[in-house]
């Protein structure tokens, strides 16, 4: 019997460190790409949590120093495991431990008191099955009783494992801004409830059991209300730990969608200021280019046929301000210039660099507001650009391209934008986006989240993928005004 709940004992401790090493694996990178790298976690996690829990101190030493020290113990062995096993330089790593030991602590106090209060009820009923004759010998009694304690331990042992496992899942789940730079002042409202929860658990050990007359007695035995009232205290704990977390993250989220918001309005501010001048600047062209051009055409038939260097000087003039047109026609004013200003722009970095616009064309009605058009191809260039002046830089010769292609299917507008790149993608789980690697992150990376916020107030929605190191990035809306003009709301 004692043996079997000592192999239960051994398998929750291991299915801690594998809940251990799933927990820290969702939030840091791991020092070594080995598929194994978990193993190792797993046991030495579990094989100093079992020595901490039966290694045994001076029996002068008071039990609330045993508690703290093992609790100490618990606690350096995390952080040494973190340091050893993960790229842990980082103030959410204090939080990780701190959480990972509060939730599996309170997992197992809460659950020992309720499940004892269970193993006290069926001794009771073998008791009253003996003083009924239902036993009539001593052997068949003790096999009855050992299977009912094992099954009680069973089920304990596997709430303890459950309640962890969702707790720590929960957390994963609801931390979604995992590369988030926490401040001090984060950091400490994180841990605030992780660390009451560990003092909590530590005060429940120190009075959990109580000496009368040389008799060890479970408190909860001398104040039957403690059956509840322990496990309420534990369980607030628990919540207050996740809500916590749930808590943290929608203020970051809601402060990162305001940023977000602030550097689009002043996005689609300069861009439509930029348009303005644009448009006056190319409708002043196109006038002065018409009237030169008829003036050269005058010249040219008045010139006599002698003087053909006259001639030649004027139709190279003629061809001159032919230039002056716009690279790009795509049916859209807006996309036309952006695409001509990133054009100049990116072959002054990449001279080879080859940008196909032949397929892309917008409808002649179009009732997506135009600087929201500028918004989606502006970030969609600005990121192809990169990734391509990236892949120059690694390879010289190699291809560097930017294809654009739409279509058109009833009243949905789809947009496809492929671009090469070096091929090298970083996202990490979980993660709506790849992680750009500009060491400024909170102010850099936002391209397609601008992209999909754009494209969702048209009721659409964006993609990508990778192919042959070839990024392609595709977006569908409906061809109709958007939820509000010009920005989304707050969700």
């Amino acid at each position: 019997m004692f043996k079997m709940v000592e192999l239960l004992y051994v398998l929750l401790i291991i299915f801690q460190g594998y809940c251990l090493q799933y927990f820290w694996g969702n939030f840091l990178e791991s020092r070594w790409k080995s598929r194994w790298n978990c193993l190792p976690v797993i046991v030495l996690y579990s094989a100093g949590l079992y020595g901490i829990s039966n290694i045994s101190f001076n029996q002068n030493m008071p039990m609330d120093k045993t508690s703290l020290l093992k609790l100490a113990l618990s606690l350096c062995m995390l952080f040494a495991l973190v340091m050893c096993f993960y790229k842990a330089f980082r103030p959410v790593t204090v939080f990780l431990v701190a959480a990972f030991q509060a939730v599996a602590d309170i997992s197992r106090y809460a659950l020992i008191i309720l499940f004892a209060k269970m193993g006290d009820g069926v001794i009771d009923v073998w008791n009253r099955c003996v003083e009924s004759g239902v036993f009539r010998s001593d052997k068949a009694l003790t096999v009855s009783l050992g299977g009912s304690i094992l099954v009680v331990q069973v089920f304990q042992y596997l709430a303890m494992a459950l309640l962890l496992y969702i707790s720590l899942r929960k957390i994963v789940h609801d931390f979604r801004e995992k590369d988030y730079e926490i401040r001090r002042t984060e950091l400490l409202f994180l841990l605030t409830p992780a660390a009451v929860a560990l003092l909590i658990c530590v005060l429940l050990r120190i009075i959990m059991i109580t000496i009368e007359d040389n008799i060890p007695e479970m408190l909860y035995n001398r104040y039957p209300m403690l059956i509840v009232v322990l496990p309420a205290i534990l369980f607030l704990s628990l919540l207050s730990i996740l809500y916590g977390v749930k808590l943290f993250q929608d203020m970051v989220y809601r402060n990162k969608a305001k940023s977000e918001k602030v550097i689009l309005k002043n996005q689609i501010s300069n861009m439509q200021e930029h348009m303005e001048e644009m448009e006056r600047i190319y409708s002043e062209i196109r006038g002065i280019k018409h009237d030169m051009k008829n003036t050269i055409s005058v010249i040219q038939q008045l010139s006599v046929e002698e003087n053909s260097g006259l001639q030649e000087y004027l139709s190279d003039l003629s061809q001159t301000f032919d230039r002056l047109d716009m690279r790009f026609r795509t049916g859209n004013t807006v996309a036309d210039t952006l695409l001509t200003m990133k054009y100049h722009e990116a072959v002054r970095m990449i001279p080879d660099l080859i940008i196909d616009a032949d397929k892309l064309v917008f409808p002649s009605v179009l009732k997506i507001h135009s600087y929201d058009i500028g918004i989606i191809l502006g970030n969609a260039v600005d990121n192809a650009i990169e990734a391509c002046r990236k892949l120059k830089e690694k390879e010289p010769g190699a291809d560097a391209f930017i294809r654009f292609a739409s279509l058109q299917k009833g009243n949905l507008l789809i947009l496809k934008v492929e671009n090469s790149f070096d091929g090298k993608l970083t996202q990490k789980p979980q993660a709506e986006f790849p992680i750009t690697d500009k060491p400024d992150k909170e102010n850099h990376g936002m391209g397609l989240r601008n992209i999909k916020n754009t494209v969702e107030k048209y009721q659409g929605t964006m993609d990508f993928k990778v192919r042959n190191r070839v990024f392609i990035l595709s977006m569908m809306m409906k061809n109709e005004g958007g939820k509000e003009d010009g920005f989304w709301s707050d969700r």
